[in-house]
């Protein structure tokens, strides 16, 4: 994020600290509401997405699309297309990488006209825990 010239506020710190300690994706509601009881203040929602689109733009966090959630990415410094596994009843997502599939749609994307900018593949059922 620095080297595209932004600056790593305490704000940025605090959100970024927030969302790494959710164990499941978190909205930009449950984020700033950690950040508020971890400053003693109230944080805005509208500030933590702000900042959550800037993590997204720098790949330091990914947005889980069909939960309106995030999660901090473990690997900031690897760029490739994710493949999330969402468990509908507890909630806990599994990030993968497979660049065959990832890379088969965007190939039928551009085959199709279109320029694919981010390909986000969910696969929503049952975790093994859950099932």
């Amino acid at each position: 994020m620095t080297e595209k010239g932004e600056q790593w506020t305490a704000m940025r710190a605090a959100v970024f600290d927030a969302l790494a300690g959710f164990e499941k994706p978190a909205s930009a509601y449950d984020i700033a509401e950690a950040v508020s009881a971890a400053q003693g203040r109230r944080v805005a929602a509208n500030s933590v997405y702000r900042i959550l689109d800037l993590f997204v733009a720098s790949n330091l966090a990914m947005r889980v699309e069909s939960a309106n959630a995030y999660v901090a990415n473990a690997h900031p410094g690897c760029l490739h297309d994710c493949i999330f596994l969402i468990c509908d009843d507890c909630g806990q997502i599994k990030h993968i990488d497979d660049e065959k599939i990832t890379s088969g749609v965007r190939d039928v994307a551009t085959g199709a006209g279109f320029e694919p900018s981010r390909p986000v593949i969910e696969v929503r059922g049952k975790c093994g825990e859950c099932a």
